[in-house]
């Protein structure tokens, strides 16, 4: 997945600045609103690769009350500013900026009304995480110079005083019966326990002080080195502390033994909004349930096909069990097996590439393994680059353990999270400096992530999936955002248990119900956001299906596959729109 929805849809990336231009009424409002966007959310601007001095020094308290109020107010000022705006009488791709941005204004507004500031913290994606692989210096923050090291210490202030207001705002979810469940908070404990140790070898904020800059002179660099190991002693070491011992001693023993948002005060609705932010459609929580247990039954049926194919003599849960445990798949020795085994694919994939894509970007990628203090709660996940090269596209790749790591995901996770997934999407839609920074920078769950999807499915015309198993484990990852669909669902809005939504995965994907531990409670702290992927799929393969039959001859693949990613992250009405329209023009 993605880590940026975990940080607002981390998933953007920077690019080269543009041209001097004359910008329209329109255009400047775009602008404007960009810049607003920035001062609120600066950490965006560090995954962009934003060296505006504005934001690079800046950790937001995004969760207290006076941000929150002006991410409203900025909400509805551009909202009144587009209603200056005839859209009929706007250029075709500045009805796509006013449709996108009209869009995101509405549902930023409506998901802040509801409670998520007093559950600011969850052991899949949250601040005290995301500041913690900035401040390894392996991530999106610079440590190069002088003025990027103090630009971090100043973050370090700032996020002290977020988890003040965290702890703050945890208190009034207690007051008001709204906290988290039990189980995720415990996970959180041994997350931060690393983090408040002062234990070079082993914390992670003590890595950048063996990139101090080589050009500073001998006292700078002391001073420098003193001052950065200050703000670790003094500032980052207490405040993980502060947090682990509230969390421990005083938030636990209130969290709830419930799974789902949906019995708290509030929590149907505050759903309804978090389904419709993540899935940018009106589909009701139950339709969507209905939605997965179709696809459910779909795929299925395809597993039973490759069950056939290779002869497999049992029922279909034996053989996903014989799949999910014998050891014929699990041939890794060490860590730079598996990942040589990823670049093998890579560079099978970049040989089919041109005959699908007419694009191909320029930004850099590389893979990785996933950094030791997270790798056990994390997902596969791609990290975007910059256009200019600072900074590569990274394939992150969890690694707990090589001698349990399976294979057959392995090519549909590639094709997801890498190429042609997110490293195409994100880095074309940056590169591409004729779009608003906001349609290059910004995304939405459903279109980022149901791109992905598509790309694991078209495995086959790229030349992958000839190992049947690997073809199984596509099915598998199509099994896994189907199975999505039904349990965040179940969780958030049917009111199923934990252990429910557990035994129903197990029985879809095989394998016993604690391999589905990390997933399930994935979808108990994200309400909503494992919803993007099947649905976003589902549409882009409408649509490609829409054109194929109208088309006929006509129809390029290539074409097409510029016609979904070269217009940035459109909301999937709007991508809609635009796709019917082009297949009409043609």
């Amino acid at each position: 997945m993605l880590k940026r929805l975990l940080l607002s849809l981390c998933l953007f990336a920077a690019g080269v600045a543009h041209a001097a231009t004359t910008l329209s009424p329109f255009q400047t409002v775009l602008n404007d609103y960009y810049e607003d966007y920035l001062a609120l959310f600066p950490v965006d601007a560090a995954v962009s690769g934003d060296s505006d001095p504005r934001y690079e020094a800046v950790w937001p308290n995004d969760i207290g009350a006076e941000h929150r109020a002006k991410v409203a107010a900025m909400c509805g000022k551009y909202l009144g500013e587009l209603a200056k705006f005839d859209r009929a009488k706007l250029s075709a791709t500045d009805q796509l900026s006013y449709d996108t941005l009209k869009w995101s204004l509405t549902a930023r507004r409506e998901l802040g009304t509801h409670f998520f500031n007093l559950t600011p913290l969850n052991q899949f994606s949250a601040p005290h995480l995301t500041f913690a692989q900035m401040g390894s210096g392996k991530s999106v923050q610079p440590f190069k110079t002088a003025r990027d090291f103090r630009n971090f210490m100043s973050r370090a202030h700032d996020f002290q005083i977020w988890v003040n207001t965290a702890i703050a705002n945890m208190k009034e979810g207690v007051s008001r019966g709204i906290v988290q469940p039990k189980i995720l908070m415990a996970r959180v404990l041994p997350q931060l326990e690393p983090l408040m140790a002062d234990d070079p070898v082993n914390n992670v904020f003590f890595g950048p002080l063996q990139m101090l800059p080589a050009d500073l002179s001998p006292a700078a660099r002391q001073k420098l080195e003193m001052d950065y190991r200050a703000t670790i002693h003094e500032v980052i070491l207490p405040t993980y502390a502060r947090l682990h011992a509230y969390i421990k001693d005083e938030y636990l023993p209130h969290c709830r033994d419930t799974a789902g948002i949906g019995a708290l005060p509030g929590g149907k609705e505050a759903y309804a909004s978090a389904v419709r932010w993540q899935t940018t459609t009106d589909f009701t929580p139950e339709q969507i349930h209905e939605i997965g247990l179709k696809e459910v039954a779909r795929i299925k049926g395809e597993m039973e096909k490759v069950r056939a194919q290779v002869g497999f003599k049992g029922t279909l849960p034996e053989f996903l069990n014989y799949v999910a445990t014998d050891a014929k798949f699990a041939p890794y020795k060490t860590d730079e097996e598996v990942l040589n085994g990823y670049r093998a694919i890579e560079a099978r994939v970049m040989a089919a590439v041109p005959r699908f894509f007419a694009h191909v970007p320029r930004t850099k990628f590389e893979i990785r393994a996933t950094e030791k203090f997270r790798a056990a709660t994390a997902s596969a996940e791609y990290n975007s680059g910059t256009p200019d090269g600072s900074r590569s596209g990274i394939f992150y790749v969890p690694i707990v353990d090589p001698l349990k790591f399976r294979t057959p995901r392995m090519e549909d996770l590639f094709l997801h999270e890498a190429i042609p997934g997110h490293h195409f999407q994100i880095s074309l839609t940056t590169e591409n400096t004729s779009l608003p920074k906001f349609r290059r920078y910004d995304g939405n769950n459903a279109y980022v992530e149901g791109w992905a999807l598509y790309t694991e499915s078209i495995g086959k015309e790229l030349g992958m999936y000839t190992d049947p198993y690997q073809y199984l484990g596509m099915l598998f990852g199509d099994m896994h955002r189907a199975v999505r669909l039904v349990v965040d669902t179940g969780l958030h809005a049917k009111g199923w248990t934990r252990e429910q939504a557990l035994q129903y995965g197990a029985d879809a994907e095989g394998g016993k119900p604690e391999v589905q531990i990390a997933e399930i409670e994935r979808y108990m702290a994200w309400p909503g956001q494992a919803l993007g992927y099947k649905m976003g799929q589902l549409k882009i393969r409408e649509l490609r299906t829409l054109a194929e039959k109208q088309l006929g001859p006509k129809f390029d693949i290539k074409e097409f596959h510029d016609q979904i990613l070269m217009e940035g992250a459109l909301p999937l009405a709007v991508l809609e729109a635009r796709l019917k329209a082009w297949v009409g023009s043609k």
